[in-house]
């Protein structure tokens, strides 16, 4: 089950089990709760130890972060492996460094 996963194919897959559409202010709400939740388990340290259940650490609340901004990004028909390459962009020009991902 374990391939490489790129961006574009996790928007990808979200989109083809998440169906609301047009519950924007949801999911903008579900991130806002799962960002505060992913403050306590960073506050508190709470990582996922070998062998042990991912529930209630800073893994699984990251992974909850990124499962509603993906959400928001389909529901606005955003391809956010695009939006990185070009905020990279911007960054190196206002940075004055060269891009993350040149060689």
């Amino acid at each position: 089950m374990e391939n490489d996963l790129t961006i574009r194919k996790l928007q990808k897959c979200i989109r083809s089990i998440d169906h609301k559409n047009n519950a924007i202010d949801k999911y903008m709400l579900k991130l806002m709760e799962e960002v505060g939740e992913l403050a306590e388990v960073v506050r508190k340290n709470k990582r996922m130890e070998k062998g042990n259940s991912i529930k209630g650490t800073i893994e699984e609340e990251l992974q909850d972060v990124l499962y509603y901004v993906i959400c928001l990004a389909n529901i606005n028909d955003i391809d956010l492996q695009d939006c990185i390459y070009l905020k990279e962009k911007l960054n190196c020009k206002k940075y004055n460094r060269k891009n993350m991902f040149e060689d």
